[in-house]
């Protein structure tokens, strides 16, 4: 029996998220996936929470709290720091990639231009997160 998979998305583009979403089910429709809408609301959810999520897409530019505070604060907590973090934003500036690289994150995606990319970005992704572990 294969574990199931938790993904945290903040992002606060409704639409990016629906669709986002939509292509997890369509890869593995027993990813559990939750969302936050800008990055305090995410640290808030984190806090509430009775699982940690096996991987995190957290945007950049969002209100209230953006995406390079949020992963600061997710790094600086000793119970959320060991949660893998990837940016997935509109931004393809190096500035926002090398910052974001060094404050923690394992991967940097600017969001594709459509669902199919998406897919295709996504899949490789989720799969290795079936991969068995040794504590399975």
């Amino acid at each position: 029996m294969s574990r199931t998979i938790r993904i945290f998305v903040v992002d606060d583009d409704l639409d990016d998220t629906e669709i986002f979403q939509e292509v997890l089910s369509f890869i593995d429709p027993t990813i559990q996936c939750s969302t936050a809408d800008n990055g305090r609301d995410a640290l808030d959810k984190l806090s509430r929470v009775t699982f940690i999520p096996d991987l995190i897409f957290l945007d950049l530019n969002m209100p209230r709290m953006d995406g390079k505070e949020c992963l600061r604060k997710l790094k600086e907590n000793l119970l959320l720091r060991s949660i893998p973090v990837i940016i997935y934003t509109t931004s393809s500036q190096s500035k926002d990639i090398e910052e974001t690289m060094a404050a923690g994150a394992i991967k940097f995606i600017t969001k594709p231009l459509n669902v199919n990319d998406l897919e295709k970005i996504l899949r490789p992704i989720v799969l290795g997160l079936k991969q068995p572990t040794i504590q399975d």
